[in-house]
């Protein structure tokens, strides 16, 4: 089992001492997540609250999780970065491709993409594109990074977009991992399809448990359970060494730990000090972490 710990929602000054807190006492990740912007109205639901409120995110701070994993990255060396997850239908593929290949090369090979849809009609209709089909242009986005990433002349031509062989350069030398998250039906099928990963939010051991059973299956039907395959998953389990034997035995490769007092779903700002969330890493490292490895 790896750690991951989650940073999002702290003053963005936090950012960097917290990765090299996570790094030193063991996390093999930094979890960012990604918000566009909080509309002004909106009748849409959050789907991970039990009422569908997303008020809560209204004046919390997001920091565009690339710009925080590079920030991350130049202050650390060993700690990979994680996006849990980004709303990649609503960027332009070739234009994320550069940044996300950039950043790969600028952090040693340590970014893995954690990639959603996005449950919001509102992203798409600020950045003008439609919510129909929103998961065929998700895939389109997909195979344009993995084709754009060799750093080889590549072209595409898709419902969506179309351009001419071009290549990018610099390139990773090595594939970026791709994690897809969500519960729908068709998300799954995709993380076995097409992924290098799955990542649920909110999820019981039971259900996880569940999924991943289906997901391993779909793969060897696919003729793909000989590839590596990383599942992110916590929940309450998390917390305690029994419970991290239970995600393990239900597939689970990465959970979170060392989080902070702050409750990310409070109307409230975090007011938390840095050293406190510090010392929540710290604990979790040697409470959790080194009696596991």
């Amino acid at each position: 089992m790896e750690f991951t710990t989650s940073v999002a929602m702290v003053d963005p000054t936090f950012y960097v001492p917290l990765a090299q807190a996570a790094e030193e006492a063991g996390f093999s990740a930094v979890v960012l997540p990604d918000s566009i912007g909080y509309p002004e109205e909106s009748d849409t639901a959050y789907p991970y609250t039990t009422d569908g409120d997303r008020a809560f995110l209204e004046n919390k701070p997001f920091i565009e999780p690339l710009i925080a994993s590079a920030a991350m990255a130049t202050a650390t060396s060993r700690i990979r970065f994680l996006t849990g997850v980004l709303k990649l239908p609503v960027r332009h593929p070739v234009i994320f491709a550069k940044e996300v290949t950039s950043l790969a090369v600028i952090s040693g090979n340590r970014f893995d993409l954690g990639v959603g849809t996005s449950p919001w009609p509102d992203d798409y209709e600020l950045v003008g594109l439609p919510w129909e089909r929103r998961g065929r242009r998700f895939e389109e986005c997909i195979e344009i990074i993995r084709g754009l990433e060799t750093g080889e002349y590549f072209e595409y031509h898709g419902e969506f977009y179309d351009f001419p062989s071009f290549k990018i350069n610099p390139a990773p030398t090595e594939p970026i991992k791709v994690i897809i998250g969500g519960h729908a039906d068709v998300n799954i099928e995709r993380a076995a399809r097409i992924a290098d990963g799955w990542m649920p939010a909110g999820m019981s051991t039971e259900q996880i448990t569940a999924i991943v059973a289906r997901i391993h299956e779909r793969r060897r039907e696919l003729g793909r359970d000989h590839l590596p395959f990383d599942v992110y998953a916590s929940n309450a389990d998390s917390m305690t060494l029994d419970g991290i034997e239970r995600l393990a035995a239900a597939g689970v490769t990465h959970t979170g730990g060392g989080f902070s007092k702050f409750m990310p779903y409070s109307l409230e700002a975090d007011s938390e000090p840095l050293q406190d969330k510090i010392d929540a890493i710290r604990r979790f490292g040697d409470e959790v972490i080194s009696k596991l490895r």
